[in-house]
Protein backbone atom coordinates (compact mmCIF):
# COMPACT_ATOMS: atom_id res chain seq x y z
CA UNK A 1 0.00 0.00 0.00
CA UNK A 2 1.43 3.48 -0.82
CA UNK A 3 0.73 5.91 1.76
CA UNK A 4 -0.95 9.23 1.53
CA UNK A 5 -2.87 8.39 -1.59
CA UNK A 6 -5.70 10.63 -1.97
CA UNK A 7 -7.73 8.87 -4.91
CA UNK A 8 -11.42 9.81 -5.48
CA UNK A 9 -10.99 12.74 -3.73
CA UNK A 10 -12.08 16.19 -4.54
CA UNK A 11 -9.72 18.97 -3.75
CA UNK A 12 -9.94 23.00 -4.03
CA UNK A 13 -6.82 24.92 -3.67
CA UNK A 14 -7.11 28.65 -3.65
CA UNK A 15 -4.48 30.74 -5.33
CA UNK A 16 -4.08 27.19 -6.75
CA UNK A 17 -2.45 28.32 -10.22
CA UNK A 18 1.03 29.94 -8.79
CA UNK A 19 3.67 29.27 -6.30
CA UNK A 20 2.85 26.80 -3.41
CA UNK A 21 -0.61 26.79 -4.62
CA UNK A 22 0.34 25.59 -8.02
CA UNK A 23 2.70 22.84 -6.59
CA UNK A 24 0.16 21.85 -4.02
CA UNK A 25 -2.77 21.41 -6.98
CA UNK A 26 0.47 19.19 -8.89
CA UNK A 27 0.81 17.17 -5.73
CA UNK A 28 -2.57 16.61 -4.93
CA UNK A 29 -3.34 15.54 -8.34
CA UNK A 30 -0.24 13.23 -8.10
CA UNK A 31 -2.03 11.57 -4.92
CA UNK A 32 -4.99 10.88 -6.81
CA UNK A 33 -6.98 13.42 -6.27
CA UNK A 34 -9.24 16.15 -8.54
CA UNK A 35 -8.69 19.23 -7.95
CA UNK A 36 -10.40 22.66 -8.69
CA UNK A 37 -7.85 25.51 -9.06
CA UNK A 38 -9.40 28.26 -8.11
CA UNK A 39 -7.35 31.56 -9.15
CA UNK A 40 -8.26 35.09 -10.08
CA UNK A 41 -6.02 34.60 -12.99
CA UNK A 42 -8.03 32.51 -15.21
CA UNK A 43 -5.74 31.99 -17.81
CA UNK A 44 -2.98 30.43 -15.31
CA UNK A 45 -5.33 28.45 -13.57
CA UNK A 46 -6.48 26.65 -17.12
CA UNK A 47 -3.16 26.26 -18.48
CA UNK A 48 -2.47 24.28 -15.44
CA UNK A 49 -5.71 22.49 -15.11
CA UNK A 50 -4.85 20.99 -18.95
CA UNK A 51 -1.47 19.60 -17.27
CA UNK A 52 -3.26 17.47 -14.48
CA UNK A 53 -5.20 14.86 -14.75
CA UNK A 54 -9.16 15.76 -13.72
CA UNK A 55 -8.16 18.99 -13.02
CA UNK A 56 -10.45 21.89 -13.47
CA UNK A 57 -9.85 25.63 -13.39
CA UNK A 58 -12.22 27.95 -11.45
CA UNK A 59 -11.86 32.18 -11.55
CA UNK A 60 -12.59 33.68 -7.86
CA UNK A 61 -11.86 36.63 -6.08
CA UNK A 62 -11.80 35.11 -2.42
CA UNK A 63 -12.75 38.88 -1.31
CA UNK A 64 -16.18 39.03 -3.01
CA UNK A 65 -19.20 37.06 -1.10
CA UNK A 66 -21.10 36.67 -3.85
CA UNK A 67 -18.55 35.23 -6.42
CA UNK A 68 -17.44 32.74 -3.41
CA UNK A 69 -21.09 31.51 -2.83
CA UNK A 70 -21.28 31.14 -6.40
CA UNK A 71 -18.22 29.31 -6.97
CA UNK A 72 -18.91 26.74 -3.81
CA UNK A 73 -21.97 26.33 -5.36
CA UNK A 74 -20.81 25.26 -8.95
CA UNK A 75 -18.96 22.32 -6.92
CA UNK A 76 -20.55 19.14 -8.22
CA UNK A 77 -20.21 15.79 -6.01
CA UNK A 78 -19.01 17.79 -2.35
CA UNK A 79 -15.84 18.24 -1.42
CA UNK A 80 -13.03 16.65 0.60
CA UNK A 81 -10.34 19.03 0.91
CA UNK A 82 -9.70 22.56 1.26
CA UNK A 83 -6.20 24.29 1.02
CA UNK A 84 -6.61 27.74 2.03
CA UNK A 85 -3.97 29.05 0.11
CA UNK A 86 -4.27 32.21 -1.24
CA UNK A 87 -2.70 35.34 0.25
CA UNK A 88 -0.67 38.55 -0.28
CA UNK A 89 2.16 40.60 1.50
CA UNK A 90 3.22 43.38 2.47
CA UNK A 91 6.58 45.17 3.77
CA UNK A 92 6.29 47.91 6.40
CA UNK A 93 6.41 48.93 10.39
CA UNK A 94 3.05 49.91 12.00
CA UNK A 95 4.35 53.64 11.10
CA UNK A 96 4.61 52.66 7.88
CA UNK A 97 1.88 50.75 7.01
CA UNK A 98 -1.11 52.86 5.85
CA UNK A 99 -4.75 52.00 6.52
CA UNK A 100 -5.69 51.41 2.94
CA UNK A 101 -3.34 48.60 3.10
CA UNK A 102 -3.60 47.42 6.22
CA UNK A 103 -7.39 46.75 5.40
CA UNK A 104 -6.36 45.11 2.13
CA UNK A 105 -3.77 42.66 3.48
CA UNK A 106 -7.20 41.61 6.37
CA UNK A 107 -9.46 41.71 3.19
CA UNK A 108 -7.46 39.19 1.36
CA UNK A 109 -5.39 37.01 4.10
CA UNK A 110 -8.36 36.56 6.79
CA UNK A 111 -11.53 37.71 5.68
CA UNK A 112 -11.01 36.01 2.23
CA UNK A 113 -10.16 32.81 3.69
CA UNK A 114 -13.10 33.28 6.16
CA UNK A 115 -15.36 33.84 3.10
CA UNK A 116 -14.47 30.94 1.36
CA UNK A 117 -14.07 28.11 4.48
CA UNK A 118 -17.70 29.34 5.61
CA UNK A 119 -18.78 28.41 2.11
CA UNK A 120 -16.72 25.19 2.31
CA UNK A 121 -18.08 23.93 5.48
CA UNK A 122 -21.38 22.11 4.59
CA UNK A 123 -18.78 20.37 1.70
CA UNK A 124 -16.36 19.29 4.22
CA UNK A 125 -18.79 18.23 6.77
CA UNK A 126 -21.32 16.11 4.69
CA UNK A 127 -17.83 13.99 3.80
CA UNK A 128 -15.77 14.39 7.02
CA UNK A 129 -12.94 16.24 5.23
CA UNK A 130 -9.68 18.27 5.85
CA UNK A 131 -8.93 22.03 5.58
CA UNK A 132 -5.08 22.93 5.53
CA UNK A 133 -4.65 26.96 5.41
CA UNK A 134 -1.12 28.01 4.70
CA UNK A 135 -0.29 30.23 7.26
CA UNK A 136 3.23 31.94 7.99
CA UNK A 137 6.42 31.60 10.03
CA UNK A 138 5.14 35.33 10.66
CA UNK A 139 1.97 34.11 12.77
CA UNK A 140 3.92 32.54 15.10
CA UNK A 141 7.28 34.87 15.45
CA UNK A 142 7.80 38.51 15.31
CA UNK A 143 9.28 39.74 11.25
CA UNK A 144 10.93 42.94 11.01
CA UNK A 145 8.77 45.32 9.27
CA UNK A 146 5.78 42.94 8.43
CA UNK A 147 3.53 44.46 10.23
CA UNK A 148 0.17 44.10 8.71
CA UNK A 149 1.42 40.60 7.68
CA UNK A 150 2.41 39.24 11.03
CA UNK A 151 -0.73 40.21 12.43
CA UNK A 152 -3.06 38.98 9.51
CA UNK A 153 -0.75 35.73 10.09
CA UNK A 154 -1.67 35.13 13.62
CA UNK A 155 -5.11 35.47 13.02
CA UNK A 156 -5.16 32.43 10.40
CA UNK A 157 -3.60 30.48 13.49
CA UNK A 158 -5.96 31.45 15.71
CA UNK A 159 -8.45 30.54 13.29
CA UNK A 160 -7.52 27.47 12.27
CA UNK A 161 -7.55 26.33 15.98
CA UNK A 162 -11.00 27.91 16.67
CA UNK A 163 -12.44 25.71 13.95
CA UNK A 164 -11.14 22.43 15.32
CA UNK A 165 -13.02 23.43 18.48
CA UNK A 166 -15.98 23.93 16.96
CA UNK A 167 -16.10 21.07 14.38
CA UNK A 168 -13.70 18.25 16.16
CA UNK A 169 -15.16 15.06 14.82
CA UNK A 170 -16.93 16.82 11.68
CA UNK A 171 -13.80 18.08 10.06
CA UNK A 172 -10.01 17.86 10.53
CA UNK A 173 -8.05 21.55 10.34
CA UNK A 174 -4.54 22.21 10.36
CA UNK A 175 -1.79 25.36 9.45
CA UNK A 176 1.10 24.97 7.94
CA UNK A 177 3.43 28.03 8.68
CA UNK A 178 5.92 28.26 6.11
CA UNK A 179 9.17 30.04 6.52
CA UNK A 180 10.47 32.10 3.26
CA UNK A 181 9.84 29.97 0.14
CA UNK A 182 11.50 30.73 -3.20
CA UNK A 183 8.51 31.43 -4.94
CA UNK A 184 7.23 34.00 -7.65
CA UNK A 185 5.86 36.10 -4.17
CA UNK A 186 9.84 36.45 -3.08
CA UNK A 187 11.06 37.04 -6.54
CA UNK A 188 7.86 40.04 -6.81
CA UNK A 189 8.99 41.23 -3.22
CA UNK A 190 12.69 41.47 -4.73
CA UNK A 191 12.19 42.84 -7.58
CA UNK A 192 9.68 45.93 -6.09
CA UNK A 193 11.54 46.79 -2.83
CA UNK A 194 15.43 45.42 -3.80
CA UNK A 195 15.54 45.52 -7.37
CA UNK A 196 19.31 47.07 -7.40
CA UNK A 197 20.56 44.62 -4.98
CA UNK A 198 18.82 41.40 -5.85
CA UNK A 199 21.63 38.99 -5.25
CA UNK A 200 22.25 40.51 -1.90
CA UNK A 201 18.81 40.26 -0.83
CA UNK A 202 18.62 36.91 -2.13
CA UNK A 203 21.43 35.53 0.01
CA UNK A 204 20.03 37.17 3.11
CA UNK A 205 16.74 35.31 2.35
CA UNK A 206 18.55 31.99 2.25
CA UNK A 207 20.56 32.71 5.87
CA UNK A 208 17.50 33.66 7.45
CA UNK A 209 16.56 29.91 7.66
CA UNK A 210 19.38 28.07 10.12
CA UNK A 211 19.09 25.13 7.47
CA UNK A 212 20.90 28.01 4.86
CA UNK A 213 18.15 28.08 2.16
CA UNK A 214 15.05 28.90 1.59
CA UNK A 215 12.09 26.48 1.41
CA UNK A 216 10.85 25.03 -2.24
CA UNK A 217 7.00 25.36 -2.58
CA UNK A 218 6.92 21.40 -3.16
CA UNK A 219 8.08 20.99 0.34
CA UNK A 220 4.92 22.27 1.48
CA UNK A 221 2.96 20.72 -1.01
CA UNK A 222 4.04 17.79 0.20
CA UNK A 223 3.10 18.20 3.84
CA UNK A 224 -0.39 19.41 2.30
CA UNK A 225 -0.64 16.35 1.47
CA UNK A 226 0.14 14.00 3.88
CA UNK A 227 -2.08 16.53 6.18
CA UNK A 228 -4.89 15.64 3.81
CA UNK A 229 -4.04 11.99 3.89
CA UNK A 230 -6.04 8.97 5.76
CA UNK A 231 -2.61 9.07 7.35
CA UNK A 232 -3.35 11.94 8.98
CA UNK A 233 -6.16 11.51 10.66
CA UNK A 234 -5.26 11.80 14.06
CA UNK A 235 -4.09 15.84 13.36
CA UNK A 236 -6.62 18.13 14.29
CA UNK A 237 -5.84 21.95 15.09
CA UNK A 238 -1.92 21.60 14.62
CA UNK A 239 0.15 24.31 13.71
CA UNK A 240 3.10 22.78 11.76
CA UNK A 241 6.12 24.95 10.98
CA UNK A 242 8.59 24.17 8.20
CA UNK A 243 10.96 26.52 8.34
CA UNK A 244 14.29 25.19 8.03
CA UNK A 245 14.74 25.62 11.85
CA UNK A 246 13.43 29.42 11.82
CA UNK A 247 11.14 29.18 14.75
CA UNK A 248 13.52 26.66 16.90
CA UNK A 249 15.92 29.72 17.58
Amino acid sequence: MTPFRLDGKKALVTGGASGIGEQTSRALTNAGAAVTILDMNLAAAEKLAAELPGASPLQCDITNEDQVNAAFGSLGGGLDILVNNAGIGLVGNCEETSLADFQRLFRVNVEGLFLVTRAALPLLIANKGSIVNIGSVAGLVGVKRRYAYCATKGAVVAATRQLAVDYPQQIRVNCICPGTVDTPFVEGYIEKYHSHEKEKIRAELNARQPIGRMGKAEEIANLAVYLSSKEAEFINGSVISIDGGWTAA
